[in-house]
């Protein structure tokens, strides 16, 4: 075990965070301002102006006196900055100082709103209030984020996680940001799962509607409609084995056989994911519909009355493996390039066959990979939304339900959030199920010795029905994928077949006037729009989820599960739900962000997170502990081991967080209709708005210019990327 000297008397860390404290108290503007990417704020009145006044300046001029208290909490920690850590009034200070500061800064941010404190109990004990609470900006969270820290620090002095100041700073960071952006706007919604008609909370009334059979009915059984529940868990748990098998199957033979067209078979299992849901669903109903082309073409060859089979669970299915099998692929494509080949050599050695060796050997070892796989799929297919409300027919999922129970006429917000919970309820059950199955067997292949040696290709026992399964998958995605591209180059898809461009110009015009280049196409805005909130997300939600990942699978803390859980709990809930919640939540201080960048920003990192902490717990796993340990030994802290040692050997992880946190982010749906503005729209609100006007062609048309690209996007990815090299040797087969 690692043992940290609490000996050290350089505080570069803690003078950072106290400086940034002061800076953000004293310096910066307290409150939101117009644009958070915007700073003209500093020729536009600052410091002195009231609408972007430091906390130091509003309490200068009499104002915003409740924030005064927090100067005490800044300055303490002061008086230990030459101290040792050892000294117990360092660990003291620090710890007091920060809890007090954090904790005023969110009792006074809930306590007083828009009109005043917020709850009867404060305006009887302080007496009114006439000033106002307005949204929290720069300064607010820069000071912040500077008690946090200050706490974590000295709970690192106190000797938590072995002194070490990197761990305890990450946990109390993810902690923190998991809680305001995840638990705290979740628990608004689900607090209308008690709301009675009067404007009241009831626990009574929440059990009848919670069994309504709606929701629990078993019609289905005598020939009747199931409810919402059993139709949702059966479709998640076929979409999760399905799209694990089909992702293990690319998997393989991208890995394991002497396919010619590797590249080519990558980049087409990444179609899908990088594809508007519902663009998915136009394509298979111009299939398999009614009048669809496959459809009326075996209705004639076989002189059967052609019927509607593809709405409801079939098209559901369908639609769902095409796009959910590219997650569960991106997961398992890491975990099969990290079996130690020399394992599956020594088994050969010892004169198991082919079969022997991936049954006994590379199979065991896939598990975690299978498993978190499987979760992924079953949680995705349970949150989708766009498939099921274009295919779903009769076929009613919690997804949808939620959606029409907040928007539609109904609008019965207690009814979404009993459905969230009973939806919230299998995933927690798939996740323990999951954890049971992987049980507490070691899986680490990867450690400080070298690896020589080259995976074996699959027996061919194996390789033949994987090999057809994955030539018949890739063929249908190339179909439907050929049938997205007709539609947006004809007039009007399936009435006039005449080819023309008119939908690509519309939407992406580009005229030169007296004013040079002008972007004059419909569609520019909310493209830009798009990239930009994109490329900002990605990289922040495959860093916190690697680093939730590194703690999760080498650190060892209370409330370890609990912790886990949390960061998975976004991706569980729909999106229909977090667009809902975010807007009850962060519609009104303390944090006020409805109808701007940052929101979108903030929805896409915590709801993909949870896609980087399964990759990164999938691959991690495989590395021995002794690379930390060695790393730790020779001298390096936490952070140097896990940016010099970990992260190198994370590629596979980081290619899939990167990769599905920026396509997501580009075709979101659910979520992004409730968030999106008339400054920041999104590409997928837009092109939903085509389709609501009945203009398909322009629809499908900017729905294929996405597709190219977020392909060039995941290609560039790819290479800064790199892959996980673990053997020295190339196999014969790869060179061919």
């Amino acid at each position: 075990m690692r043992t940290v000297s609490l000996e050290q008397t350089t505080h570069p860390v803690l003078i950072f965070w106290i400086i940034a404290g002061w800076i953000g108290f004293a310096v910066l503007p307290w409150y939101g301002v117009e644009g958070f990417w915007s700073f003209e704020w500093l020729v536009d009145g600052w410091p002195l102006d009231d609408d972007y006044a430091p906390a130091a300046v509003l309490i200068g001029m009499g104002q915003k006196l409740w924030l005064a208290p927090m100067l005490l909490a800044l300055a303490a920690p002061l008086l230990v900055l030459g101290r040792r850590k050892t000294d117990p009034l360092y660990a003291r200070v620090l710890v007091l100082s920060g809890a007090f500061g954090f904790g005023w800064l969110v009792a006074q941010g809930l306590g007083i709103g828009l009109r005043g404190f917020t709850a009867d109990w404060l305006t009887a004990l302080f007496g009114p209030l006439d000033d106002r609470q307005f949204g929290m900006g720069y300064g607010a969270m820069v000071t912040a984020s500077a008690f946090l820290f200050l706490f974590t620090q000295g709970i690192a002095a106190r000797g938590a996680i072995n002194g070490d100041v990197f761990v305890t700073s990450a946990i109390g960071g993810v902690i923190a940001v998991v809680t305001i952006f995840v638990f705290f706007p979740i628990a608004k919604m689900l607090l209308a799962a008690f709301a009675t008609e009067d404007g009241g909370y009831s626990v009574v009334g929440f059990f009848p509607k919670f069994f309504d059979s709606r929701i629990w009915g078993l019609g289905c059984l005598s020939g009747g409609r199931c409810g919402v529940a059993w139709n949702s868990l059966v479709l998640a748990v076929l979409v999760g084995v399905l799209t694990t098998l089909l992702g293990l199957a690319f998997a393989l033979v991208l890995t394991r056989s002497g396919f010619r067209y590797k590249r080519l078979l990558r980049a087409l299992t990444v179609l899908p994911i990088i594809t508007p849901p519902f663009v998915i669903g136009l394509a298979i109903i111009l299939l398999f519909g009614l009048s669809g082309t496959v459809t009326t073409s075996l209705a004639s060859l076989f002189g059967v009355e052609a019927t509607r089979w593809i709405y409801g669970l079939p098209g559901i299915l369908i639609a769902q493996l095409l796009a959910f099998t590219p997650i569960a692929f991106l997961v398992l494509i890491g975990v099969v390039e990290g079996v130690s080949p020399s394992m599956e050599e020594a088994a050969q050695t010892l004169r198991a066959n082919r079969w022997q060796t991936f049954r006994t050997v590379s199979w065991p070892l896939m598990r975690p990979g299978l498993a978190n796989a499987f979760l992924l799929g079953f949680i995705e297919s349970m949150a989708d939304f766009g498939n099921p409300l274009v295919l779903g027919g009769n076929f009613d999922v919690l997804s949808t339900e939620i959606f029409f129970a907040i928007v539609g006429a109904q609008y019965d917000q207690s009814r979404a959030a009993i459905l969230a919970v009973v939806l919230l309820g299998f995933t927690l059950g798939a996740f323990y199920l999951q954890r049971f199955w992987l049980g507490r067997k070691s899986y680490t292949t990867v450690t400080g010795k070298g690896d020589a040696g080259v995976h074996p290709p699959m027996p061919g026992g194996l390789a033949i029905p994987v090999y057809a399964v994955v030539a018949l998958w890739s063929a249908f995605t190339i179909v439907v994928y050929g049938m997205i591209l007709y539609g947006s180059v004809v007039q009007l898809w399936g009435v006039d077949d005449t080819l023309t461009f008119k939908h690509y110009i519309t939407a992406f015009r580009i005229d030169w006037g007296d004013g040079g280049l002008r972007w004059t196409g419909s569609a520019w805005d909310s493209f830009w729009t798009t990239m930009i909130i994109a490329t900002l997300a990605a990289p922040l939600t495959a860093a916190i989820g690697l680093i939730t990942a590194y703690l999760l699978t080498r650190q060892t803390f209370a409330g370890k599960r609990a912790f886990e859980f949390g960061t998975m709990l976004s991706f569980a809930i729909p999106g229909t739900v977090i667009g809902v919640a975010y807007i009850l939540a962060f519609n009104v201080p303390p944090i006020e962000i409805t109808g701007t960048g940052l929101i979108l920003v903030i929805s896409f990192i915590f709801r993909n997170m949870p896609v980087g902490v399964r990759a990164g717990i999938a691959s991690m796993s495989q590395l021995d502990k002794s690379l930390d340990e060695s790393s730790l030994t020779l001298g390096a802290n936490s952070w140097q081991t896990f940016r010099a040692v970990i992260l190198p050997l994370l590629r596979p992880a980081i290619l899939a967080a990167l990769v599905y946190s920026f396509v997501r982010a580009m075709t979101a749906i659910s979520a992004v209709i409730f968030l999106v503005s008339a400054r920041y729209d999104m590409s997928t609100s837009y092109i939903i708005g085509r389709v609501e006007n009945n203009d398909y062609g322009l629809a499908i048309a900017y729905s294929t210019a996405l597709i190219f690209v977020m392909l060039a996007a995941v290609g560039l990815l790819q290479l800064l990327v790199g892959r996980t090299q673990i053997g020295r040797r190339t196999s014969h087969a790869e060179g061919h």
